[in-house]
């Protein structure tokens, strides 16, 4: 049940603290120059944003000089090194003094805040503007508190989750692409015990899985259990180990370990190495996001043409209950809006209009590639970054983290360098498995036993699973550890969720 109370984020994002207070931020609004052409003043705001480059981009920025005049706006830019996030968050917090925009992640700590009416409510803000209205619902759904939304996502794929596949290893033993849940079975089966590799050694076997519950939470949405939380048959929100697809899942699982077509050490693999086997060849199927396959067949083959291509991709196969997969949050943070430094509904939607403006094509080109003629170059429609040569220094420089306070909505609307066609088809997969995610529907309620003792509950279940799988416990004991679950705090849970879920519907 992990992060059902909090939401699941893409990473840890908290805000860099303000280098001035509420009053120099109302003078900044206040004194804020005309355009040359007597249109509508120019705004100042100040946008707390995590960084990960050594040197992002700074005020002399000629990308960030662009993006002020387009959106004809003073960006006081600040940044934090991401590692120390969470910390400044924290202070930022405590001191009362915030800016305009600050990047914030659901954790209790911005939960708190925006229930003591810290930032802007902006859920009946969001249809009046081009970009914005554009959001996902299920997205947006996803960050809410309280059924309100506090701020604008920053997306990431929705629909990420497949899993890589050796299709040399296919090709090999004259195998298709798996389609379902039971041809997936037999692909693994036959890595494991058909030679795929033709070394006529028994050195493979079919999937890697470490110590990260990740693959085991995707697979079981295959097989027809809920994201995490599902209706039960009086209505009521119950978590998915209480389903019985979940259980089914559970047996496929251990049928997979009992045939030895999964690594034996999963439970301790540590999650830093589990792309070594796919890399190395001994197993042939990885179950994450799509587009580490690109990543893992560069480390195959550094630089990789078609010709040489080994590795391939699926979204999901269909299950015994239908065709679905499990969806990612969709968005990694938001930004929120300070109700101190932002005083009034009219400076407000002055601040979603520059929000929105952020959104247009040509700023997200700015933030994510830099200026035509400084940084890049486009030649007969191809795009190349210029400035990422001699190691880039250029682009850390005057490009870096300005994409740290987009929100790409509506998403991907910049140009990319070309892709290769595994990441062209992962990139379609990604798309094409919106159709299939399955929604959490607990995924924006918050619960105080959660908050406080989640991790405590986690691991009781995630250590079942893996007991179950490896053959260490058997039904019964697997139900008593449900209960144990209950009694740790999971009864509150569950009632605090089914409350939550029920105030939210009431309040629509």
């Amino acid at each position: 049940m992990k992060k059902t109370s909090l939401g699941i984020s893409l990473g840890l994002f908290v805000f860099l603290l303000a280098g001035c207070n509420n009053d120099s931020n109302s003078e900044a609004n206040a004194d804020a120059d005309s355009n040359s052409d007597g249109g509508e003043e120019r705004l100042s705001v100040s946008i707390m944003a995590p960084s990960f480059a050594a040197e992002p981009a700074g005020e002399d920025s000629p990308a960030l000089q662009a993006i002020e005049e387009y959106t004809n706006t003073d960006i006081d830019l600040q940044f934090v090194a991401n590692a120390n996030y969470e910390d400044r968050f924290n202070v930022t917090l405590a001191s009362g003094e915030f800016p305009e925009i600050m990047v914030a992640n659901k954790e209790p700590s911005f939960i708190n805040a925006a229930r003591d009416g810290a930032f802007w409510d902006l859920t009946d803000h969001l249809d009046d503007y081009e970009n914005l209205s554009q959001a996902n619902e299920i997205v947006l759904n996803n960050t809410t508190i309280d059924g309100r939304i506090y701020g604008v996502y920053r997306a990431r794929p929705l629909g990420r989750n497949g899993a890589a596949i050796n299709k040399q290893w296919l090709d090999n033993l004259g195998l298709e692409m798996p389609e379902t849940i039971e041809e997936f079975h037999e692909v693994l089966r036959a890595f494991t015990n058909d030679d795929p590799n033709q070394s006529g050694k028994d050195d493979t076997y079919g999937m890697v899985v470490s110590e990260w519950e990740g693959p085991w939470n995707t697979m079981q949405v295959w097989m027809g259990a809920p994201n995490q939380w599902g209706f039960d048959e009086n209505n009521k929100l119950a978590p998915d180990f209480t389903f019985d697809e979940y259980r089914e899942a559970l047996v496929f699982f251990k049928e997979l370990y009992d045939e030895g077509l999964v690594n034996e050490d999963f439970a301790v693999m540590d999650s830093g190495q589990w792309t070594e086997p796919l890399v190395n060849q001994e197993a042939g199927v990885f179950v994450d996001v799509l587009d580490a396959a690109n990543r893992i067949q560069n480390q195959i083959t550094e630089g990789y043409t078609e010709e040489n291509q080994i590795l391939d991709v699926f979204g999901a196969v269909e299950g015994p209950h239908g065709m679905h997969t499990l969806p990612t949050a969709g968005y990694a943070g938001m930004l929120a809006i300070s109700k101190t430094a932002v005083e009034t509904e009219e400076e407000l939607k002055r601040v979603l209009q520059f929000l929105d403006d952020l959104n247009d094509e040509e700023v997200q080109n700015l933030a994510y590639i830099g200026v035509e003629g400084v940084h890049h170059e486009i030649v007969d429609g191809v795009l190349d970054i210029t400035s990422q040569a001699d190691g880039g220094t250029k682009f850390e420089s005057e490009v870096s983290d300005l994409n740290q306070f987009q929100m790409a909505i509506p998403e991907e609307n910049f140009m990319v360098q070309p892709q290769t066609a595994l990441q062209e088809k992962a990139d379609a997969l990604m798309e094409e498995n919106m159709e299939f995610v399955v929604a959490n529907p607990a995924e924006p309620l918050i619960s105080p036993t959660y908050t406080e003792r989640g991790q405590q509950l986690d691991n009781i279940i995630d250590d079942a699973r893996i007991q179950y799988i490896v053959g260490q416990i058997d039904d019964a004991e697997f139900d008593a550890e449900i209960e144990r679950w209950m009694g740790a705090g999971g009864t509150e849970y569950i009632d605090e969720i089914n409350q939550a879920y029920e105030e939210s519907q009431a309040a629509e």
